[in-house]
């Protein structure tokens, strides 16, 4: 999978599957049952997890750049990040190796997460506070268009396309809702993501996702 390269950060890790993908399924399960157990215990967690400008910058939060990654809002949040993630993540791990997918998972996801800070910084939006995998997830989702180019994904069960078209319809559609939808979707985490991977790609292993499904569609 890796191109060729005498550039340490392209070295390869020694390949082992260990299933991370359930491991990080299962701190985030476990996190929000807490939320259920421990009373005050989900605004704590909101509080001190969740990825906030002004606690980052004055309270030197730093690690909300990870954190943020295992707090999700409510039940509905929480089973469609770890879905997709169980869809789609064991594959990629199975696929690069579990150190592999480990460093691309938290690499990806703390970018989308800084992405995400710049732009909340920039624009006065201090009161936001970011939380979810779902960085992380869109970006283990184009690695999986990459990684399998020629796999058809059937949406909602009925509407088949193959990963990278899907890709790129979700694309559209998040860049689309960042400026038009009234909710609080962090639909620019969400495109964060896809950049995060596409750069992953591209610096890490010396891919160019593009090229990819040019060469596997093009003839």
């Amino acid at each position: 999978m890796y191109r060729q390269s005498k550039l340490f950060f392209r070295r390869p890790f020694k390949y082992k599957y260990s299933r991370v993908t359930l491991l990080i399924i299962l701190i985030n399960c476990a996190l929000f049952g807490l939320c259920y157990v421990i009373p005050g215990f989900y605004n704590r967690l909101h509080y001190y997890c969740s990825l906030n400008v002004v606690l980052v910058e004055r309270g030197h939060f730093y690690w909300q750049f990870v954190t943020c990654m295992f707090v999700h809002q409510n039940l509905s949040h929480l089973l469609l990040n770890m879905i997709g993630l169980l869809v789609f993540g064991l594959q990629v791990e199975r696929a690069v190796g579990s150190s592999e997918f480990t460093l691309f998972y938290f690499l990806c996801g703390i970018l989308a997460g800084f992405f995400s800070f710049l732009v909340y910084k920039f624009t006065g939006q201090y009161n936001v506070f970011l939380m979810g995998a779902s960085g992380a997830i869109y970006a283990v989702l184009f690695a999986y268009a990459v990684l399998f180019p020629r796999s058809i994904i059937y949406i909602w069960g009925i509407i088949p396309l193959p990963a990278p078209l899907m890709v790129i319809l979700y694309a559209v559609i998040e860049f689309g809702s960042q400026f038009f939808a009234s909710d609080n979707v962090a639909h620019l985490t969400h495109l964060f993501g896809f950049l995060s991977a596409y750069l992953y790609f591209v610096i890490r292993m010396g891919i160019h996702p593009v090229k990819v499904w040019k060469k596997t569609y093009g003839n």
